[in-house]
């Protein structure tokens, strides 16, 4: 209880360090106080509550290759896992625990809104403005592409925090083309389609992808995606980019 105390007290002299510094550094970081406030810090294993939920979508793409992380709000060993190397990554305290050291990191990842700052709703939506019209109803579709968003910041920094064009994401039924598969993720709001001037670079998001947490993934040789990689959530993993073979996937 003195731990969870100190913490707390430390969030929130961190939390108002950044607005006062916020306004004269990144947008990201003073975005990043309106967005959300972190009530349970030190998030540790073994808890369960909605900030370890929130917690999960912004490490969703930390994972090992092959994993994906369940949004169920539970710290378990894959989620202390994806903290760990999202710390690693940040050049952070690696201890598998999100105390306040890695919420402001996270916090000055995130927008106004809660998406990460290198990507936006606007993006992940090119068909409507209302997210209806698709597989889901138009909240669970937004949501999709927010847990998306995330998953591609990951691969952005993977990358060396190099900008990703995304040419497709969400599509309502009157978006999607004629020969599309019923299927498709995109009527779910979390697909997103990337586009590369080269082979490698496409094939650096098909790669990337493996350890980012997407199920999907079809790129270079796949019918129909010689000029993108495609990154999904299926319920039913898939991955197929032949061309990708000599690039390690």
């Amino acid at each position: 209880m003195l731990r969870r105390a100190l913490h707390s007290v430390l969030a929130i002299v961190v939390l108002m360090t950044g607005i006062i510094v916020g306004v004269g550094a990144t947008a990201g970081t003073a975005h990043a106080v309106a967005c959300r406030t972190w009530s349970n810090l030190p998030l540790e294993p073994g808890e369960s509550n909605e900030d370890v939920r929130q917690l999960q979508i912004r490490v969703a793409g930390w994972v090992a290759s092959g994993e994906r992380l369940s949004y169920d709000g539970v710290y378990g060993a894959r989620t202390e896992a994806a903290v760990r190397r999202f710390q690693e990554a940040y050049n952070l305290d690696v201890d598998g625990v999100a105390g306040t050291q890695t919420i402001t990191k996270i916090n000055q990842l995130s927008d106004s809104d809660c998406t990460p700052i290198h990507f936006s709703y606007a993006e992940l939506n090119q068909c409507n403005s209302t997210w209806a019209g698709g597989a889901v109803s138009a909240a669970t579709a937004k949501s999709n592409a927010l847990r998306t968003m995330w998953k591609l910041e990951a691969i952005r920094h993977k990358l060396g925090d190099n900008p990703i064009t995304v040419s497709s994401g969400f599509r309502s039924d009157a978006c999607q083309p004629s020969d599309s598969a019923p299927t498709s993720r995109h009527r779910f709001g979390d697909a997103a389609d990337l586009t590369a001037g080269t082979v490698a670079g496409r094939c650096a998001f098909a790669v990337r992808g493996k350890t980012s947490g997407f199920s999907e993934i079809l790129g270079q040789g796949y019918e129909g995606h010689n000029d993108h990689t495609h990154l999904a959530h299926d319920p039913s993993p898939f991955w197929s980019a032949p061309g990708c073979a000599s690039y390690g996937f």
